[in-house]
């Protein structure tokens, strides 16, 4: 994939899959220890132990479309390749985190990419889901929970074009003002 976002999108749409009700996602950008750590934590119906270690085999998936699952194989690849590391964890019932580090200065290393559009798209297709996204950048830090946003709208749903749109300038603002 061409951007680390798309991977995130990938790995929110398997939680989704899995029946998660929260998705926690974090951006950690220390450029002093140059690394980028990528974690994504979900709530959904977890893996057992000989899934789990099917999961990183892109000639495994479990999805009846394909034969062939790339996504957690490629975003593996990915951090293994600029100098970082990449696990996974999960228990039935539980849940799934993934943790995915490069070496942030890495010529290797695609872009972060577009993470505001990456964010709406996951809140506009499951309202249902509580998104907890925290993006830091060395001291500096950005938190959006959409449990927190769909409290203040009340009856206005999350999925609504004009919070959308609000959204992704928010989200926008608050990236490019933690990054001055």
């Amino acid at each position: 994939m061409r951007e680390l976002s798309l991977h995130i999108l990938d790995i929110a749409q398997n939680s989704i899959v899995a029946e998660a009700r929260e998705i926690r996602i974090a951006i950690i950008e220390d450029l002093v220890g140059d690394r980028l750590t990528i974690r994504i934590k979900d709530d959904g119906c977890g893996m057992d132990e000989a899934t789990l270690q099917k999961v990183i085999d892109p000639f495994y998936t479990t999805r009846t479309t394909r034969k062939i699952g790339l996504g957690i194989p490629m975003f593996k690849a990915n951090a293994e390749s600029c100098n970082g590391n990449f696990m996974i964890r999960s228990e039935l019932g539980m849940g799934t985190e993934i943790d995915a580090e490069f070496q942030h200065s890495h010529i290797d290393r695609v872009p972060l990419g577009n993470m505001a559009e990456t964010l709406i798209t996951i809140i506009q297709a499951n309202i249902n889901i509580d998104l907890i996204y925290t993006h830091s950048f060395n001291e500096k830090k950005f938190t959006l929970n959409t449990k927190d946003i769909k409290k203040t709208l009340g009856d206005l749903p999350i999925n609504n074009m004009d919070v959308l749109l609000w959204l992704r300038g928010y989200i926008n603002e608050a990236l490019e003002e933690i990054r001055h």
